[in-house]
């Protein structure tokens, strides 16, 4: 009997044993999971220092993805290099020469066929002739500039926006009477509805969406959009489409800035259209910070273009090519009154002339500016 009660005593020592190993286990166990009652602890240390996205995929398996992916992508910081723009500047009275409301259409069709090809990101449509001279009786200016420089304006950027949005950012005018003849840019950024692309051009729909959700986009597919932000109806956006996940069947997307597809994907997405009533608001008005670093001029008076430097139109971040009309930019330097230079070579950087030896004796600026990219695409890298 004795030898029995002590194995027995010996088992119970044991199994209380094990229960007080096993209990320790459990003790350690809300360490790790309550870590915030008031007071920091190293485990609490420890997730401050790691990724906010990572700690709370781990901590929460219940989280929606369509609705992961979505914050994800607003919150992960994108290191994206600026590319370098180029913004070339044209004369609104270009459009005077033209015999016929045809022609000057056409013309102005030949300005943004040459921008689209050249990758050009910004077009100013400046007035060079003022209210000195009797083609302005006419041309009576408006708060957009002379009549021609308005045209020229509305037709860049009729020519430049996607199909699918021009006639609900573009109503009926006479101005657009003609475009129809007009050989299409086909942009880069002028999508087909089929075409499977993560980046679209859009405008804010009028159909109300659920409070507190964004609003809905019209960018061409058949359903529209619902992006992140609160916008109002017509305005035009960049949309960068987020993937579906199988759960979600509604397409969603993210506002973003023009600039970043081109930033992101190095796709050459359109040119903007800025006015300018004179030649000196091409400069002061620029939307770049810190202005244009690269300023070239043209004209027949120019430096040959094959004897200059070209180590200095190599580097810059934004580029400005000016052309002048039909009397050149002496003309238009001598219509702007706060201007008191004389020669217009002192306002840029460089003053070329990029057909040197020219059988015509004058050159049109559409084919100006034709020949000038053509000859700057490898010295600028256009």
């Amino acid at each position: 009997m004795a030898s029995f009660e002590v194995e027995n005593n010996d088992n119970n020592k044991k199994r209380k044993n094990k229960n007080v190993e096993k209990s320790k286990k459990k003790k350690k166990l809300p360490e790790v999971v309550e870590i915030n009652e008031g007071v920091e602890t190293e485990h609490e240390i420890k997730i401050k220092k790691t990724d906010p996205e990572k700690v709370k995929v781990i901590i929460d398996d219940s989280i929606d993805t369509s609705k992961t992916t979505e914050i994800s992508e607003k919150v992960k910081p994108s290191k994206v290099r600026q590319l370098p723009t180029v913004t070339i500047a044209v004369p609104g009275s270009i459009l005077d020469n033209a015999q016929s409301p045809e022609f000057r259409t056409y013309l102005a069709g030949q300005i943004a066929r040459a921008a689209c090809i050249y990758k050009i990101d910004e077009i100013v449509v400046f007035d060079d002739v003022g209210e000195q001279t009797n083609v302005m009786i006419s041309n009576k200016k408006t708060e957009g500039g002379s009549k021609t420089c308005k045209q020229l304006a509305i037709i860049l950027q009729y020519l430049e926006c996607p199909q699918y949005l021009r006639r609900i950012l573009f109503p009926i005018h006479n101005f657009l009477k003609y475009t129809g003849v007009l050989n299409p840019l086909d942009a880069p950024h002028h999508f087909r509805q089929e075409d499977n692309v993560p980046f679209r051009e859009g405008v804010v729909s009028t159909l109300p969406p659920k409070k507190g959700k964004g609003c809905n986009v019209d960018v061409g597919l058949r359903k529209h959009v619902l992006v992140d932000k609160c916008l109002q109806p017509y305005v035009r956006v960049t949309v960068k489409l987020i993937p579906n996940s199988d759960e979600s069947k509604r397409q969603k997307g993210i506002v973003v800035a023009p600039s970043t597809p081109k930033n992101e994907s190095g796709i050459y997405w359109g040119y903007t259209v800025r006015n300018a009533d004179s030649i000196n608001e091409v400069f002061t008005k620029c939307p770049y910070p810190g202005g244009y670093d690269l300023k070239i001029g043209t004209s027949d008076k120019g430096v040959d273009i094959d004897q200059t430097d070209h180590t200095q139109l190599g580097s810059f971040k934004h580029a400005l090519i000016c052309f002048g009309g039909v009397h050149g930019l002496e003309a238009a330097l001598e219509a702007d009154q706060s201007i008191d230079e004389e020669n217009p070579s002192t306002l840029f950087n460089v003053y070329l002339n990029t057909c040197p030896n020219q059988g015509s004796r004058t050159i049109r600026t559409e084919e100006a500016v034709f020949i000038t990219l053509a000859e700057l695409r490898s010295k600028m890298n256009l």
